[in-house]
């Protein structure tokens, strides 16, 4: 009853002849290690173990994931810094007497080398708060899922990461992949409007539009497809274009430019590329080459529309607009 565990499965274990010695229960809690201890029962042992604490809970899990019994990482920083944080055991031969004593060591010793410590970029407030309002939007609009990412715009330190649904990393029984999934790097989605102001500023950059040129954008046809505004205007400026999110616009400019130069800003900016922040299962999302491109995917790619992304890669691609035109 101490150990909240079935007499049958206790029994199972003990069966087994193969071994001389069996695990009855890992990290149990030192108030029932104690009752334990004080019933002296033959053949019962105890060993110290220490237990990973997170601190942070489920709103920091999908960047630090966790560790096994074993304090293997499993997920996140864990896992992919494994081999840094667990350092590496040290050995020593030695000679026994038929007592057990060490009677001499034979041969070099080899010392034991320490984990490495690691600091990460992320503000543990900033996560906090970004984790809360995250949940909150999630369940108040009854989404599916949701993901924040949040970016240093001088440095591209990752300030907060952070997906719901989430789990609590020190209570891990009947985990769903819905709540495992690290979203913001693993997901795909069609980017739509944010795409627009990178196709701007790109004919911006070559000269092929200025800021107060003024463009139709009553809606047109290209082939069989009917491009059109949801707030349909006459005219707009180019500055316009990107505040009042243009698809007429937007679409219009990026015909203006070459499928390979569209295509080479996007793949500059990392489109189509996983985005090598280390973390298992990163997705490089799908830019499909230039040459197959039909002049409709090129106008709908300009306002986010035949293209896909992770949300790491389109927050990463969006310091061109802080830097001076370097991606961070």
């Amino acid at each position: 009853k101490m150990l909240d565990m079935p007499v049958s499965d206790l029994a199972k274990k003990l069966r087994d002849e193969d071994k001389t010695f069996v695990w009855i229960k890992r990290q149990v809690d030192a108030g029932i290690a104690k009752q334990i201890a004080e019933m002296n029962l033959k053949g019962i042992y105890q060993r110290k173990e220490y237990k990973r604490e997170y601190p942070e809970g489920e709103s920091a899990v999908h960047v630090v994931g966790f560790t096994n019994v074993e304090d293997n990482g499993q997920e996140g920083v864990e896992l992919t810094f494994n081999k840094d944080l667990a350092g590496k055991s040290g050995s020593r031969r030695v000679i026994k007497d038929r007592l057990g004593r060490v009677v001499e060591d034979v041969g070099d010793q080899i010392p034991p080398v320490e984990g490495r410590d690691l600091q990460l970029s992320i503000d543990s407030k900033v996560q906090f708060f970004a984790y809360q309002k995250l949940r909150e939007a999630v369940v108040e609009n009854k989404a599916q899922a949701g993901s924040v990412v949040v970016l240093d715009v001088l440095t591209g330190e990752v300030l907060a990461l952070a997906n719901y649904p989430s789990y609590s990393p020190a209570k891990r029984s009947n985990l769903t992949g819905a709540q495992l999934r690290n979203r913001a790097l693993t997901d795909l989605f069609e980017p739509g409007s944010t795409l627009k102001p990178f196709t701007v500023a790109r004919a911006l950059d070559l000269g092929i539009v200025r800021p107060d040129q003024v463009f139709n954008t009553e809606s047109y046809s290209i082939g069989p497809a009917r491009i059109k505004d949801s707030h349909a205007a006459s005219s707009l400026a180019v500055w316009e274009i990107i505040q009042k999110s243009s698809n007429v616009g937007s679409s219009k400019i990026a015909l203006m430019m070459p499928p390979q130069t569209l295509w080479q800003f996007f793949d500059d900016v990392g489109f189509g590329r996983a985005p090598q922040t280390g973390f298992p299962g990163e997705a490089s999302g799908r830019l499909r080459p230039y040459k197959s491109w039909r002049p409709i995917e090129q106008a709908t790619m300009s306002y986010g529309h035949g293209i896909s992304l992770s949300l790491m890669q389109l927050a990463r691609a969006y310091t061109i607009f802080t830097n001076d035109g370097k991606i961070l």
